[in-house]
């Protein structure tokens, strides 16, 4: 009687850790995709940036002329 108890047991610690695999799989491809959109904002940032200093510097110098 252990010796059935013992297997089921067994048995569902490994669908445990098959589950636990598959979550942090997971869990790995939501951090990519969330470095992914901080990449993506701080270079819009980074862009936006150097077009308002270019368009700044492009009416400083009409207007100074």
């Amino acid at each position: 009687v252990s010796q059935s108890r013992y297997e089921v047991l067994w048995e569902r610690v490994q669908n445990m850790d098959k589950k636990i695999d598959k979550m942090e799989g997971q869990i790995e491809e939501l951090l990519a995709l969330a470095n992914k959109g901080k990449g993506g904002f701080w270079m819009g940032m980074t862009i936006a940036s150097s077009v308002g200093a270019a368009v700044a510097w492009v009416a400083g110098h009409f207007k100074a002329g």
